[in-house]
């Protein structure tokens, strides 16, 4: 028997993954050193220009569906691995703080059509049953780029110069993801005469929860299933960004330079496997909500193990980094498979998108601010902000799911 055809789009979408996070969220902080050095500009410029970035996708990602339907989806992916390989290249030859900004506005967009918006828009429609273990294997190839991309662009730079390295690897993906988007996402299921998950043609299968109702234009934002999912992944993300950015500088002083990398590839690689055993092992009747409040707990005692540390116990640093790890992917992927359960098929895109520039809106300026408690009141305050913020989210998924089941939304 034939393998499913929509592993093939899964395989597919890993790699898109790949290429979208190592050039468009991997990539800032090593274009950052970069541009300092080659242009001597202040740090508060560059920054600011990184935040621009995530910013700028923010506000192209919210309307990333409506391109799909009037465009298709090969034909958007294919344009924004153009911006966003253009707008790296734009990053590199910047001689003046204006060029730097109009090339962080063009890569903002490019990445906002390679990041996960349209990893799920090419794996939702090959899966239904099955879909947390096809989009959690997809999101891995954003994890995979973690470890890949970001040792490849300091060597690159360093060998050939910011500008040789952006225009080779730029190409490279142009080539590539233009390859997968003809070759794989111009196919859906009904075309090929196939049904989701690989089951017998005319089988129906839905998980969306029996009192999901449509939410057409402005019924959304007061939708309360809809706030408090926006309101619980945003919050997790700004303090997973925030925490991330700063902790190899917070390890260097117990681990020394080479350990610490070392370290925090290992918290990569936690959060691809814990990606993985949710994707592969949560039950499809499970309660997504709570799968992911499970998922951010681990990540704050993760986050206590590594206060406890005291900046000095390697052993508890070493379990800190590996159980806030262990969450990392997860508080990516969750929010698409919560969407696919607690809303109708055709408005689980337009969730999807929002959710994601509202989550990036969030955490764009979640660096600034826990380098700014950091520098003000230690890195032990640090740690422990990011826990209240990880409580806090799971507050919000609670109290959404609670909500739920005093009204007409209520949770399967």
């Amino acid at each position: 028997m034939a393998k499913f055809y929509g592993w093939r789009i899964v395989g597919a979408a890993f790699a898109l993954a790949f290429f979208g996070w190592g050039l468009g969220f991997y990539g800032p902080p090593v274009y950052l050193h970069a541009v300092r050095e080659a242009r001597g500009f202040s740090l508060g410029v560059v920054s600011s220009a990184v935040t621009l970035h995530y910013l700028a996708g923010a506000i192209v990602v919210a309307n990333v569906p409506a391109l799909y339907r009037r465009f298709g989806l090969p034909a958007v992916t294919i344009a924004g691995a153009v911006l966003l390989s253009a707008g790296v290249v734009g990053w590199a030859v910047a001689s003046e703080p204006w060029q730097l900004f109009a090339a962080t506005l063009v890569s903002g967009a490019g990445w906002a059509a390679m990041g996960a918006v349209p990893v799920n828009a090419a794996v939702s429609p090959w899966f239904v049953r099955t879909r947390p273990a096809a989009l959690g294997t997809a999101y891995n190839g954003a994890s995979f780029a973690g470890l890949i991309f970001s040792p490849l662009w300091v060597t690159a730079i360093a060998m050939l110069g910011f500008p040789l390295a952006a225009g080779i690897i730029g190409v490279a993906t142009i080539v590539s993801v233009t390859a997968l988007a003809l070759r794989y996402f111009a196919r859906t299921p009904q075309q090929m005469g196939l049904e989701p998950d690989g089951d017998a043609v005319g089988t129906v299968v839905s998980v969306t929860s029996p009192h999901a109702r449509p939410l057409p234009g402005p019924a959304l934002w007061r939708d309360f299933a809809f706030i408090t999912l926006a309101t619980g992944s945003s919050l997790s993300l700004f303090a997973q960004i925030g925490l991330i950015t700063h902790l190899y500088s917070l390890l260097v002083p117990a681990l020394g330079a080479e350990w610490a990398g070392l370290v925090m590839g290992v918290g990569t690689g936690a959060g691809m496997g814990g990606r993985m055993l949710v994707a592969w092992l949560m039950p499809a009747d499970a309660d997504r909500r709570l799968v992911a409040c499970v998922s951010y707990t681990v990540q704050i005692v993760g986050t206590l193990l590594l206060i406890a540390a005291g900046g000095e116990n390697i052993p508890l640093l070493l379990a800190g980094v590996l159980l806030f790890g262990v969450g990392i992917g997860n508080v990516t992927s969750m929010p698409p498979l919560i969407a696919q359960v607690e809303f109708v098929k055709e408005d689980v895109p337009r969730v999807v998108a929002l959710n994601v520039a509202i989550g990036q809106a969030t955490y764009s300026f979640a660096p600034a601010v826990f380098g700014f408690i950091r520098e003000f009141a230690g890195a032990g305050t640090v740690f422990l902000v990011a826990a209240l913020i990880y409580a806090f989210a799971i507050g919000a998924l609670l109290i959404g799911r609670y909500g739920m089941t005093k009204s007409a939304r209520a949770y399967p």
